[in-house]
């Protein structure tokens, strides 16, 4: 039997639709699973499901804004009404506001933690309710290099996920004994359709970053579906708790 083997399973990628989110997507479906894209904007949600069906993948799509509890319920209704089971959980929607700290308002703070981390948390909790029912699931979380390392104007997007890392461990304290693994990727430096413009207008702020990296350069979505098929697959059963860091090694230097 092949480990890392996920057919049959269903998979709920957050914010899959792009970016990382839909290269963990693809590397999910080319492991056998079946993958539900929920993100905010439906068209640009199906038309990642359809791309996935054209390669030959099992996906839908399923509108959803994980900053909304009901959107978040909602989407879990029908993942359940159409597959009735969630095998996988990826928590990858996210959002990023670049400032010094002391310049950041109110309701960026608000847009930043209810996405990152506020709604990470209740993907987890509906999700896990249905998890803890089978004693069977694996829940991967999203996080950065910057729950572990500093970079200028970041500050409050690190403070939440330095909160997905250490939620992450909450989590997998707390359900291990329903046989649920939660465990976190940590992604280093990636051009996404989120960030493209920023680091086109800010060249020396990523060259800054790029000389850090002992790999010479920035990753592709495409590099992080590995570190998820292993940690969605039986391969990992024993890993529990952890940020893997996919990061071309900038956190140890």
């Amino acid at each position: 039997m092949d480990m890392f083997d996920l057919s049959g399973r269903i998979a709920i990628v957050t914010g899959g639709n792009q970016g990382i989110g839909f290269g963990i997507a693809r590397g999910l479906a080319g492991a056998g699973a079946t993958v539900v894209i929920a993100n905010r904007r439906a068209a640009e949600g199906q038309k990642a499901a359809e791309t996935l069906r054209k390669e030959g993948y099992k996906a839908i799509a399923v509108p959803t804004d994980v900053s909304q509890k009901a959107s978040i319920a909602a989407m879990v209704k029908e993942v359940l009404k159409q597959f009735r089971k969630i095998d996988i959980l990826v928590n990858n929607a996210g959002v990023i506001i670049r400032k010094p700290l002391e310049d950041f308002e109110e309701e960026e703070w608000d847009t930043i933690h209810n996405t990152n981390l506020r709604g990470l948390f209740f993907c987890c909790q509906l999700v896990g309710r249905e998890m803890i029912k089978r004693k069977k699931g694996k829940i991967i979380n999203i996080s950065s290099i910057l729950s572990q390392i500093t970079q200028s104007g970041r500050g409050v997007y690190a403070t939440a996920k330095a909160g997905v890392s250490h939620l992450t461990r909450c989590l997998a304290m707390e359900w291990s004994k329903y046989n649920i693994n939660v465990n976190a990727i940590g992604p280093g430096l990636t051009i996404t359709p989120i960030n493209e413009k920023y680091f086109k207008d800010n060249p020396d702020d990523l060259k800054k970053i790029l000389e850090g990296i002992p790999i010479g350069r920035e990753a592709y979505p495409r590099d992080y579906a590995g570190a998820a098929v292993f940690l969605a697959s039986d391969a990992s059963d024993y890993v529990t708790g952890q940020t893997l860091l996919v990061d071309g090694g900038i956190t140890f230097v």
